[in-house]
């Protein structure tokens, strides 16, 4: 199928891929500090991780439809991302008493590598 619609869901899955492998290249880089530090990067990158899916999964789930529709449902997929991550990083900093450093470097990695991958072809 060429439409647009699978063109992003080929795209969205491409990244969270990259976000994946990114994410663990950084967990391994926080051993060094200990398994915390790597929990924390692997929970702040893997919110991210998650959160795109649940967004392209809300954003491209419903087909062509009017471009209110369509509007609607990209917002409502951006909001949902960034309440998991939201709620992760709370729940990892907060609850777990991760090393929120360590939490926000995994985000870091996680956007900048979808930045990236959905960058390049």
């Amino acid at each position: 199928m060429l439409t647009s619609v699978a063109a992003g869901r080929r795209l969205a899955q491409r990244a969270i891929v990259w976000q994946a492998v990114a994410v663990a290249l950084v967990a391994v880089a926080f051993l060094a500090k200990g398994t915390p530090w790597a929990l924390a990067a692997l929970a702040g990158g893997g919110a991210v991780a998650v959160g795109g899916w649940l967004s392209g999964a809300i954003a491209l789930g419903g087909g062509a439809n009017p471009a209110a529709g369509a509007l609607a449902r990209l917002l409502l997929g951006v909001l949902a991302k960034w309440a998991v991550v939201a709620f992760a990083l709370g729940l990892a900093i907060g609850a777990g008493g991760l090393p929120p450093v360590a939490a926000l470097a995994g985000v870091v990695a996680a956007l900048v590598t979808q930045m990236l991958a959905m960058a390049s072809r």
